[in-house]
């Protein structure tokens, strides 16, 4: 985003190295400065497209296409009451049904495209599946409360543990200090080897130092979270998914050739497909029919399999 520019008062990032742009629904930028200039009564129009917009909702430019934080904002506000999930329809081609026309009020909306009835298409639905919609905020705020105790707990404990490791290292300094006072004085005052003592002190400091501290696991939740996809998984200490559930293998599978009964004379084989020129004026395969599968010499032999079929069939 090194080529960073405001549409209004073209200010550069090389211009101002503290350049924020901001962005609202409409999808245009404005830098910080204009922003302040233009909605200093807390609201105003875009100065691109007129739209009527509020100082509040700006907000900072994430991506450097402005149009991706539009998408993102119009998606967060769609997805807030079309919260249904796979287990409130009853099969899957409803389902899919429902999120094609999600997919299709994000597009119309980020393309501007029939807004006016987008709208009301998205009020008469907030109408009519308004305890729904409910129902599911209730539940995902169940949800976000557990995992945001989960994370107060292993922000708890990370705080714990820096405060022990910070003790521990403060405690180790002042031992090696200690220690290594002990070792001037040593050599000082005795008349051994030097090297001796030096080994001496060094076993003694190795064996002197505190060790630090296993991390504590955290405590595991009963009731188990899902995953966006609907895999459940249980917060025992460790993220991961729950086993696979094993299923009984039953006996393998045997080719049995399959018998061809023909009320006319019998076909070829196809060798004599081949041999007899039955594929002589038809056109070889090509190397994609080929590689999908297609033999031509096989189509020819099925071909005349049916027409000698049913040939005296009375």
């Amino acid at each position: 985003m090194d080529d960073q520019v405001c549409p209004r008062c073209k200010t550069t990032k090389y211009r101002n190295p503290s350049l924020k742009l901001m962005v609202n629904v409409c999808g245009h930028t404005l830098c910080e400065s204009c922003v302040e200039l233009l909605f200093l009564k807390g609201s105003g129009s875009c100065p691109e497209c007129n739209v009527a917009l509020r100082r509040s909702n700006f907000r900072v430019q994430l991506f450097e296409d402005s149009n991706v934080d539009k998408e993102v904002q119009i998606r967060k506000r769609i997805l807030k009451d079309f919260n249904k999930k796979e287990d409130d329809f009853g099969s899957l081609d409803e389902y899919n049904d429902y999120l094609e026309m999600i997919e299709e009020l994000v597009f119309n909306l980020c393309n501007n495209i029939d807004i006016i009835n987008t709208n009301k298409r998205i009020e008469q639905y907030k109408r009519d599946n308004r305890d729904v919609i409910m129902k599911n905020k209730l539940k995902l705020s169940k949800d976000e409360l557990e995992l945001e105790q989960i994370v107060e707990y292993e922000k708890e404990q990370f705080d714990q543990r820096r405060k022990e490791l910070a003790m521990i290292e403060a405690e180790n300094r002042k031992q090696k200090t200690k220690n290594k006072e002990e070792l001037i004085d040593s050599l000082m005052a005795s008349y051994e080897d030097a090297s001796a003592i030096v080994d001496k002190f060094t076993q003694k400091a190795e064996q002197s130092q505190i060790q630090l501290p296993k991390p504590v696991a955290p405590p595991p939740v009963a009731k188990q979270t899902h995953f966006s996809s609907g895999i459940a998984t249980g917060f025992q200490g460790q993220h991961g998914f729950l086993a696979v559930p094993k299923l009984e293998e039953g006996p393998l599978y045997v080719y049995e050739p399959q018998g061809f009964e023909t009320d006319g004379p019998a076909p070829p084989s196809l060798e004599e497909v081949i041999n007899n020129g039955y594929i002589r004026h038809i056109r070889l395969e090509n190397l994609a029919e080929k590689a999908g599968g297609f033999q031509t010499n096989i189509s020819c032999l099925r071909a005349i399999q049916e027409a000698l079929a049913g040939l005296y069939h009375g």
